[in-house]
């Protein structure tokens, strides 16, 4: 196809405001200025073994731990590692940058939304909730909607 139609992702533009290039602007200089960043999830847990005589079954139970995990995704297969506290300590501050990444690639997704569905920017409007009709026949409850087609 050798046609003036054909446009690259490059060549499509769509029309930015200001308000929207400053919040981009401001988007890009937050990112850039994160460090390192660690992919997945911290989450620390505390457990019941299965010793029936063991404290963490007691009242009030002591449970073993906490122990901290970091789970990610290797080769779209999930993998847990256990993390003692010198490498949570260490590896804290890059779980934060990916968590601020995330939220900071949210607010760009949404702000790039709003250039190509103007409605997403707004709030959508709920729609009409049917109210419920008695029929004289049966007495059971029904749409208005369906009040019509029968009367």
């Amino acid at each position: 196809m050798d046609g003036a139609d054909d446009k690259t992702e490059e060549e499509v533009h769509v029309k930015v405001n200001a308000r929207r290039q400053a919040k981009q602007a401001k988007l890009a200089a937050q990112l850039a200025e994160i460090g390192f960043a660690l992919p997945g999830s911290l989450t620390v847990k505390a457990y019941r073994c299965g010793k029936q005589n063991c404290r963490c079954h007691g009242e009030p139970p002591q449970l073993h731990g906490p122990y901290a995990f970091w789970t990610r995704k290797v080769n779209n297969k999930t993998v847990t590692r256990m993390l003692n506290d010198e490498e949570v300590a260490n590896y804290q501050p890059m779980f934060d940058n990916a968590r601020k990444i995330r939220e900071l690639v949210s607010q760009l997704h949404d702000l790039s939304l709003e250039l190509v569905e103007p409605a997403a920017a707004s709030p959508k409007p709920k729609a009409p909730t049917a109210t419920k009709v008695t029929s004289p026949k049966t007495s059971r409850p029904r749409t208005r909607k369906a009040a019509k087609r029968q009367g």
